[in-house]
């Protein structure tokens, strides 16, 4: 079993070798490790069915593992039931009680550890002032908002006091204006509480907007851990690139690479280009106009092209550089970048993946 040592930062969260086997097929979660610091904002995240649901669920006690350990603060809490790890749920639904008033709905966990009505309801209030709903304590849920349910249901997870609070998709139930509205809500209160929230999305810009630490998943395991600023400038594989978007994937010589579409550049055909550029000879193969920029799809020069077939590649060229030098649909041009704006693409070998 992998050891903390003092060097490293209190993890709040330890996963060694979690394995989970369902009767056939491959593992949901094949022999994952991580550690999550504590008091960080976790992100997981990646396609459906890569294995980030059934992780939290495992972390909550909500799925049994078939193997492997789970630790919150050294305390080794695999075999617990879920009201004895430490750990509190929100859930995708909020789940709340609709015949209770927002203060019951709060208060519930509580009164079925049979505390005092007048502690349990106190307890309720203060929380439910902490998240600004304390004057709509007597509202049922129905009479509520979105935003205001997900704040009930916030607070109904923390009366338990966890020591890591998990987040299944939360916001994805919410309108578009009021996901970003309560994103900056939830990366507030998490610095506020100085808890640790590990947080399910299949949204990178959410995963990107939120996270100290990001753990992008695939098929059942993890492809990369780190900050949004080192996953999205730096992807480990192929699948990170691709998935994160943003990026292109090119075959050179050397193995393939990554570029941000910002960071590729095109040019006339016949351009010169400086000395040590990259290059591939491209045809252009679609022109969206994005307001501030002009998004242009491109494929390699010589591939056959079916009637539905997707670019490529994709430029980022300022609007103003397009006006000066617009591209047509079916115009060969130059794709070129420097060695330093290209990221070897790689698949990283098992190891322990830390997010400290």
């Amino acid at each position: 079993m992998h050891a903390t040592t003092s060097a490293q930062a209190p993890a709040a969260i330890e996963i060694v070798a979690l394995t989970k086997r369902y009767a056939s097929g491959k593992p949901a979660v094949d022999a994952i490790n991580l550690r999550i610091a504590s008091g960080s904002y976790c992100c997981l995240l990646g396609p459906s069915g890569c294995g980030k649901s059934t992780t939290l669920r495992m972390i909550a006690g909500h799925e049994s593992a078939s193997s492997g350990d789970i630790l919150l603060e050294n305390r080794n809490i695999t075999d617990l039931p879920a009201a004895a790890r430490g750990t509190a749920m929100m859930f995708q639904s909020f789940a709340l009680f609709p015949h209770l008033s927002a203060l019951d709905n709060v208060a519930f966990s509580l009164k079925m550890k049979g505390v005092p009505k007048a502690e349990r309801q106190a307890k309720a209030r203060d929380l439910l002032e902490r998240v600004a709903l304390g004057h709509l304590a007597e509202r049922k849920p129905a009479e509520l908002s979105g935003g205001q349910q997900q704040r009930v249901a916030l607070a109904r997870a923390l009366i338990t006091q966890p020591r890591v609070l998990l987040l299944d998709e939360p916001l994805s139930a919410l309108d578009p204006f009021l996901r970003i509205q309560m994103r900056a809500e939830l990366r507030r209160w998490q610095k506020e509480l100085g808890l640790t929230f590990i947080h399910v999305t299949h949204s990178q810009e959410e995963a990107m907007a939120l996270a100290d630490t990001m753990v992008v998943m695939n098929h059942g395991v993890i492809e990369q851990v780190g900050s949004p600023h080192e996953v999205y400038n730096r992807p480990a594989s192929e699948f990170v690139a691709r998935f994160m978007g943003g990026h292109n994937v090119i075959d050179t010589p050397e193995g393939k690479v990554g570029v941000r579409t910002d960071h590729l550049q095109v040019a006339l055909f016949n351009a010169e280009l400086p000395w040590g550029t990259q290059r591939m000879q491209a045809v252009v193969t679609d022109v969206e106009y994005q307001g501030t920029y002009v998004l242009i799809g491109l494929q390699k020069q010589g591939v056959a092209l079916s009637a539905n077939a997707t670019a490529a590649y994709s430029v980022m060229v300022p609007e103003a550089a397009f006006a000066a030098q617009p591209y047509q649909v079916g115009q060969s041009v130059q794709l070129h970048w420097t060695p330093d704006q290209a990221h070897p693409l790689s698949v990283p070998a098992p190891a322990m993946a830390a997010a400290a």
